[in-house]
C-alpha cells in the first residue's frame, strides 16, 4: 500500500501561470550537476520532455546545456528561484541533498530536510502534479547479518551510529514528503537508490580508481559478500517510470542493484578497466570496523573538516553480508535495468579517465600558454 492522498488545487500563484492541458511535459531537476541528477536529466531529454535545472551559481552546467536544458541559478534556500523554476513545471525531480558521512548535524539537517521542504512547498504552489523524491536506502540504517534481505517494508533508522547524519536526514526528508502528500499538497513517489556508479561520477569512482593505483584497497572480509551497486542511468530510468505511473503514487521503491556484483569482482572489474592487478590483499571487517570508529573519534575530536580515511559507513557500505532488493518496483512498474555490470563498470571508468586526460591536458596547455607569455 501506498499513502494516503488528499486533494491538491494548488496552481502556479507566484507567476499567474496556467499550463494547458496539451503543453509538452516539463520537468525541473534538482541537483542536476550532480551524478543522478544528470543522468535523470539525460534520460528525460531522450524521451523529449523539456529539461529545467536548478543549479546553485558557479557550478559546472557544461553538461546539461548540452541537454539544452533551461538553467535556473539558485539554491534550496533561494524562495524566488525555486518559485520560478517550479512554475509551468508537471514534474519535479528532487535529487539534490548533501551527500557523504562527514560534515555537522547542521549542515544536513539545512539541505537535506529543511531544503527539501522549500521544494515541496515551491511544487505545491505551482500546482506540480507529480513530486519524484530521490531518498536512499541508508533509511533503513546500519542493518547487517549473513543472508538478510530487506525491502521496502522493513522498519527505518535501525542501529544508526552517533554520526549518521545523512541517514537521519534522510529519514527526515521523506518524512517531510510523506506529510505533505498525506496533506494533498503535492503527489509524490520516493525512489530509494543504492551505491550509484557512472560517467560524471566525481566522488566515489575517482577515489577507488585512485586508492588501486596506489595499492592502498583492501578487500573488507573475504570479499565474496554481495553490493548493492548501481548505475545512474538505471535508477533515471526507473524514477522517470516511476514518476509517470499511477500506481506508483505515494509508493516507495528500492532500487539497488544490477544483478549479482561481489566486493572483490568490482575491485577487480575497475582494476582490469585501469590496467592494474587484481587486489588480494584483506582486512577483517571487524578490524576495519573499529579502526573506523577510532578514526571517527579523533576526527570529531580535533574538529576535522576532511572525512577520514577510513568510517564505519564506508566499511559497512563494502563488507556488509545483508542484501536489499528491488522486487517491488520490477513487479509494480515493470522495471529493469538497462545497463549491466558488464559494460557499465568499464564505460564509467573510461569516462573518467577522458575527462581526467581532458583535464591534464588543459592544464598543461594553460601552462605553456603562461611561459610563452612570460617569455
Amino acid at each position: 500500500m501506498g499513502w494516503p492522498v488528499g486533494m491538491s488545487t494548488q496552481t502556479c500563484r507566484t507567476a499567474g501561470v496556467n499550463k494547458p492541458e496539451d503543453s509538452p511535459i516539463t520537468a525541473l531537476v534538482t541537483g542536476g550537476t550532480g551524478l543522478l541528477g544528470s543522468h535523470i536529466a539525460e534520460q528525460l531529454s531522450l524521451r523529449g520532455t523539456t529539461v529545467r535545472a536548478l543549479c546553485r551559481i558557479g557550478s559546472d552546467t557544461t553538461f546539461l546545456r548540452t541537454l539544452n536544458a533551461d538553467i535556473i541559478y539558485g539554491d534550496l534556500f533561494d524562495r524566488e528561484a525555486l518559485a520560478k523554476a517550479c512554475c509551468g513545471i508537471d514534474v519535479v525531480y528532487h535529487a539534490a541533498a548533501k551527500v557523504g558521512d562527514w560534515g555537522p548535524l547542521s549542515e544536513f539537517m539545512r539541505v537535506s530536510v529543511d531544503g527539501t521542504q522549500n521544494v515541496l512547498d515551491a511544487a505545491a504552489n505551482a500546482g506540480v502534479r507529480r513530486f519524484l523524491h530521490i531518498s536512499s536506502i541508508s533509511v533503513y540504517g546500519q542493518v547487517d547479518g549473513e543472508g538478510r534481505i530487506f525491502d521496502e517494508s522493513a522498519p527505518l533508522g535501525v542501529g544508526l551510529h552517533r554520526w549518521s547524519h545523512y541517514a537521519r536526514t534522510k529519514i527526515g526528508a521523506e518524512n517531510r514528503v510523506r506529510a505533505m502528500h498525506t496533506s494533498g499538497r503535492v503527489v509524490v513517489t520516493v525512489i530509494r537508490p543504492s551505491w550509484l556508479y557512472g560517467p560524471r561520477d566525481r566522488t566515489t569512482l575517482p577515489r577507488m580508481i585512485e586508492s588501486i593505483r596506489r595499492d592502498r584497497v583492501k578487500l573488507i572480509g573475504d570479499g565474496e559478500n554481495r553490493l548493492n551497486v548501481i548505475h545512474a542511468g538505471n535508477v533515471a530510468e526507473a524514477a522517470i517510470l516511476a514518476a509517470q505511473s499511477d500506481r506508483a503514487v505515494g509508493q516507495v521503491y528500492n532500487c539497488s542493484h544490477d544483478g549479482v556484483l561481489t566486493q572483490r569482482q568490482y575491485f577487480n572489474v575497475v582494476a582490469k578497466a585501469i590496467g592494474e592487478p587484481q587486489v588480494t590483499k584483506s582486512v577483517p571487517y571487524r578490524v576495519a570496523y573499529t579502526a573506523g570508529f577510532v578514526l571517527e573519534c579523533f576526527g570529531h575530536l580535533f574538529r576535522r573538516k576532511d572525512p577520514p580515511l577510513v568510517t564505519r559507513h564506508t566499511v559497512w557500505l563494502m563488507g556488509r553480508r545483508c542484501f536489499f532488493e528491488c522486487n517491488k518496483i520490477k513487479d509494480h512498474l515493470g522495471w529493469s535495468s538497462s545497463i549491466g555490470y558488464e559494460e557499465g563498470i568499464p564505460a564509467a571508468v573510461a569516462d573518467y579517465l577522458a575527462r581526467t586526460s581532458l583535464k591534464a591536458s588543459s592544464s598543461t596547455k594553460r601552462s605553456l600558454e603562461t611561459c610563452e607569455a612570460a617569455s
